[in-house]
């Protein structure tokens, strides 16, 4: 996925120090209006800094921010046409769902039947009209998260910052939310900014994804070709499971290439920008692997290895297979049919074998 041609928030070489430290570094992003964008990377990797300052509560150290063609660098928080929704949705305990979702537009000193009509439209929106006289601590987890959102979307915000929208909802709720989440916001129409440390509710819930790591924005694109065609090693191990196997380029022809590791040679069909003997890790899904006991015919993308490990998940089994190196290679398999026909156990010699457009080549 491209970039926005028309970008309706723009962060312009955005950078923010604390003492010297860059918390974020030369950031830049365009993003379209109605979009759903997420911010994802580890603990202090400068997302949540980069989100304080779209909201206004931490100012640029250098590069800009725009807002449908306006610096924001001017305006208090409170003038910012945008609503940020915490991790713990900071509802007021006191007051009822109605009185919180109406709170903001009271501020603003809005005629009654107006607000009246907003806070209506909003529960209908989230489907919480029969909880409208319920304080926040009679409702369930899920219920105060739409309260919250709610709130945030009553004033009609141009854009919305979502921090950790669900990371107080345990995860079979969390997986529920996520699309209730995305629905509702897709409803209302208005531009998203989310940040997240869990990449299966970026993946879920973004049409687009940032990576960060030390302040710097590793890759943006799509959740399928962040997943599908990592940009570097970091990449690769923060979006899912994978496995990563150093090796030397030992063919480098335009249609294919030829990568030797310790334990096995791998056939990739397609070439790359690289040179014949330069080091190279190969990136490959443990999804993408098929085990048996029989040895392939195929010379390349096999290699035998040892059952360390298994790790049976319902609709899918994990392989931990041990190989001659002593590196161990994860493979995982569906579970199409309630028994397999070759049982596979812990101890034994079996085959893991992939195709030929199944593993990525990454060169940093």
């Amino acid at each position: 996925m491209q970039a926005p041609e028309k970008a309706f928030l723009q962060i312009q070489d955005v950078v923010k120090e604390f003492n010297g430290y860059k918390a974020v570094n030369h950031a830049s992003v365009d993003i379209a209006k109605g979009e759903i964008f997420a911010l994802l990377g580890p603990s202090g990797c400068g997302k949540s800094t980069l989100l304080r300052m779209l909201a206004g509560f931490e100012t640029p150290t250098s590069g800009r921010i725009l807002l449908g063609g306006v610096d924001l660098a001017s305006l208090p928080p409170y003038e910012r046409p945008m609503n940020m929704m915490f991790q713990s949705y900071a509802l007021f305990p006191h007051l009822t769902v109605w009185e919180n979702i109406a709170f903001g537009l009271k501020r603003e000193g809005q005629p009654k039947d107006q607000i009246a009509q907003r806070v209506e439209a909003m529960l209908k929106l989230v489907q919480l009209g029969k909880f409208a006289q319920r304080k926040p601590h009679q409702l369930s987890g899920g219920q105060q998260q739409r309260v919250a959102l709610a709130r945030s979307l009553a004033k009609q915000p141009q854009l919305l910052l979502l921090d950790e929208p669900l990371g107080a909802l345990d995860k079979k709720l969390r997986e529920q939310t996520q699309l209730e989440l995305v629905n509702i916001i897709e409803q209302v129409g208005v531009t998203c900014v989310m940040v997240t440390h869990d990449q299966e509710e970026a993946m879920t819930m973004a049409s687009r994804i940032a990576v960060m790591s030390e302040g710097r924005f590793l890759q943006v694109g799509a959740p399928s070709e962040i997943y599908e065609t990592p940009s570097s090693r970091f990449v690769a191990d923060f979006i899912g499971n994978v496995n990563l196997m150093d090796g030397t380029l030992t063919v480098d022809e335009p249609d294919h290439v030829v990568i030797t590791s310790p334990d096995c040679r791998h056939y990739v069909g397609h070439g790359i920008t690289g040179t014949e003997g330069m080091a190279v890790t190969v990136a490959l899904r443990p999804e993408k692997i098929h085990v048996s006991r029989a040895k392939p015919a195929d010379e390349f993308n096999s290699v035998q290895g040892k059952i360390k490990e298994i790790a049976y998940l319902g609709s899918f089994t994990v392989f931990h297979l041990l190989l001659a190196s002593g590196a161990v290679l994860k493979a995982s398999v569906p579970n199409i049919a309630r028994h397999r026909d070759e049982e596979m156990t812990w101890g034994d010699d079996v085959w893991a074998h992939w195709s030929r457009s199944a593993h990525v080549v990454l060169t940093q």
